[in-house]
């Protein structure tokens, strides 16, 4: 058995959030995991008894089939699998198994999906590329197509490039016989016959397309909402009359980040042909939850099991709608009798417990279940209203302890989860009473039998002025002193957590003792420990990583606290770059995709409208204080500049300038640029990019930080 390794990659084996049969008997998730042998991400459906009656067994063999949903008559699962150019399109596979059936051919994809209650429909979002955009246009290349002229700020996404031009609307299907002939794509005659026809436009035209006997082209589909509005998270009512979606259509849309919940007529659907939408006038949203005057910004509504309580998550974003900056979300709820309304009952405590948006609320008993981060644990809780006006909702932890909860599931008597912990990258289990479970996958057996995991140790200290902070330590098996490294996580409302971490796993397997800490700042502790930077970047997080670091060294004869190194991505970056030009005790350091310069982030960031304005303020020299750009000639420490080069979030020219700078500085360093890559490298990039980028940092620190 070997350490984890960089070329280990492709046994992290991840799941997707599982669905449940409506008998509950069975539950179906699908798998992703890095391949090196096709540079991208593979998986299929599994199929898992809840019995345990036999072993988990692969469902499908697509190459990356995702995101599966039973139908409510259980009859046939729906799942998104990528069409020859790579866009994910909707298929449906007979639940016995079978031959799956492609039901859709959006050009730019679709993104998620549900049913109608009586398993007829499905509703699905699908980004729409305006006229003229994104190859709508044949012949005419995305560089060709005519100038953008540009009038919001909200224009760009990490990710994807430019989005203003292609948000997601929603559409219905209806849902074709599965084991009648798959949908035929026309060539030569007919299809010429069909471009003609289409110029013509008529009912007779359209009425003698093809060959009789052949089912040509894909079913049509029903446009529900208006391309202009970015439309996300549907979900059909109890009573199939309605969609419910969240949405942002007030006038001030642009210039906030408010969302509610709105809703269309089901049946109001306007018939159109791909690339056409833009063409039809489709039904006007109901804003029902929330909107332009509500303090509370609402998404994720899902129904009660009973169908008379519409619940959603929601969170505050102050007077102007941006004031985001670690805002818990909560779990509120209002009866749809009282709908539309313009605020609702919070049912937890929005100060103290977050249920970030990692999942959907799900229908369960009298209540939903939803999830919580708490203290790097990521906690499934049961939500419930009150019975009366007299009591109280009631908050019921149903899983806890050292893991993450990713996503649930739930029919029948069955509650299914999808969860990491530090030994695994993705199981499925089911809850069982007393807030036990049972685990029904084993996914991570090919990680274990051929590497080694190193333990996650919880780790506490105090910082300078008392507050306590919470991290892990990963040390290696071998005898030390180790060379120690602080890794800096991002957000900063963000959290290192109770889950399988391939980064510390592949530094400690090298040799390295790994510290990671939630400083102020962090998720999963409160807003109030959340917000306290809030115009104070770099004050008592930088204090509380360093005493955290220091406290660990100082108790542990294992690790050398005379040689250490600091790293971190994004906000990680921010804060390691703060550091090394107020710390000089570091042997190397490295800043990746770093948020730099907040005077020059809003423009080429997709988050630049708002997000520094609101971290770091508006004032110059307020902004200049917060800024590590402003203090890059005090650093001395030996610093490699990581970056990707199509990185929207943290845009490459924060590096570039801060990689300049060093260099006049005499710093020793190096610039290191992925190509083809985004924010997200270290997490979803390409498998090679990210082997690679593991064998830069290691060989970073293998120069400036060497286990001897």
């Amino acid at each position: 058995m070997v350490a984890v390794q960089p070329q280990h990659l492709d046994l992290l084996v991840s799941v997707s959030t599982p669905t449940v049969s409506p008998d509950g008997s069975t539950i179906v998730t699908a798998t992703s995991r890095p391949s090196f042998t096709t540079d991208s991400y593979v998986g299929q459906l599994w199929q898992i008894p809840v019995d345990g009656s036999s072993p988990p067994r692969r469902f499908t063999r697509g190459v990356r089939d995702a995101a599966p949903q039973y139908s409510p008559d259980g009859t046939l699962i729906a799942f998104l699998r990528p069409d020859d150019r790579g866009r994910p399109q909707l298929a449906l596979l007979d639940a016995r198994g079978g031959e799956p059936l492609i039901i859709t051919n959006r050009h730019l994809g679709v993104s998620s999906f549900t049913w109608t209650p009586d398993s007829s429909r499905i509703v699905f979002t699908s980004a729409t590329a305006r006229p003229g955009r994104y190859g709508t246009v044949e012949g005419v290349s995305a560089g060709a197509e005519d100038p953008r002229v540009v009038t919001t700020n909200q224009t760009i996404s990490n990710g994807v490039g430019w989005s203003y031009d292609r948000l997601s609307a929603l559409y219905v299907v209806t849902v074709p016989p599965v084991d009648s002939e798959p949908f035929l794509t026309p060539v030569g005659r007919v299809a010429a016959q069909q471009a003609q026809d289409s110029a013509l436009d008529t009912d007779e035209s359209r009425a003698n397309d093809g060959v009789a006997g052949d089912r040509l082209e894909y079913p049509t589909c029903h446009v529900l909402s208006d391309p202009a509005y970015s439309a996300s998270q549907p979900v059909v009512s109890p009573d199939g009359r309605h969609v419910y979606f969240t949405s942002a259509q007030h006038d001030r849309r642009d210039d906030d980040l408010i969302t509610g919940i709105y809703r269309v007529e089901l049946h109001a659907g306007v018939e159109v042909k791909d690339k056409k939408e833009w063409d039809v006038t489709p039904p006007q949203a109901q804003c029902v939850l929330g909107g332009a005057e509500a303090k509370v910004s609402f998404s994720s509504a899902a129904f009660g099991a009973q169908g008379d309580t519409l619940f959603a998550l929601g969170h505050d974003l102050g007077p102007t709608g941006r004031d985001f900056v670690a805002r818990n979300v909560g779990v509120y709820a209002v009866p749809t009798a009282s709908l539309p309304a313009l605020t609702a009952e919070l049912l937890t405590d929005l100060e103290h417990v977050d249920y970030a948006p990692t999942g959907a609320l799900v229908p369960h008993g009298s209540g939903v279940l939803a999830i919580a981060r708490v203290r790097g644990a990521g906690e499934l809780h049961l939500i419930e209203p009150a019975e009366d006006n007299h009591s109280t909702a009631t908050v019921t932890p149903v899983v806890t302890g050292q893991r993450v909860v990713t996503g649930v599931a739930a029919a029948d008597k069955t509650v299914a989860m999808a969860y990491t912990d530090p030994v695994t990258p993705g199981e499925i289990a089911v809850v069982v009473d007393g807030g036990e479970f049972t685990v029904l996958t084993d996914f991570a057996a090919a990680l274990r039998d051929k590497t080694q995991v190193v333990e996650q140790v919880e780790i506490t200290a105090s910082a300078p002025d008392g507050y306590p902070v919470h991290g892990w330590l990963y040390k290696p098996s071998t005898p030390g002193p180790h060379p120690v490294l602080l890794n800096i996580h991002g957000g900063p409302f963000a959290d290192y957590q109770w889950a399988y971490f391939d980064e510390a796993q592949v530094y400690a397997q090298a040799g390295y003792a790994v510290v990671q800490a939630n400083p102020r700042g962090s998720a999963g502790y409160g807003q109030a420990h959340g917000r306290v930077i809030k115009g104070a970047m770099g004050t008592v997080d930088k204090d509380d990583v360093l005493a955290l670091l220091d406290a660990v060294t100082a108790s542990d004869p294992d690790l050398d606290g005379d040689r250490v190194g600091v790293l971190g991505g994004s906000y990680g970056g921010y804060l390691t770059a703060w550091i090394i030009a107020h710390d000089h005790r570091f042997s190397g350091a490295i800043v990746e995709r770093g948020f730099l310069d907040p005077l020059t982030f809003a423009g080429p960031s997709d988050i630049g409208w708002f997000f520094a304005q609101e971290y770091t303020g508006v004032e110059v020299d307020q902004v200049l204080a917060q800024s590590p750009m402003a203090v890059v000639d005090q650093v001395r420490t030996p610093t490699c500049v990581m970056h990707s080069e199509l990185d929207l979030r943290c845009p490459l020219e924060q590096a570039q300038r801060y990689a300049l700078a060093l260099r006049h500085g005499g710093v020793e360093s190096q610039f290191v640029v992925f190509p083809g890559e985004n924010h997200e490298l270290s997490r979803s990039g390409t498998p090679w990019h990210r082997r690679q980028r593991f064998d830069a940092i290691l060989g970073w620190w293998d120069k400036y930080l060497p286990v001897t």
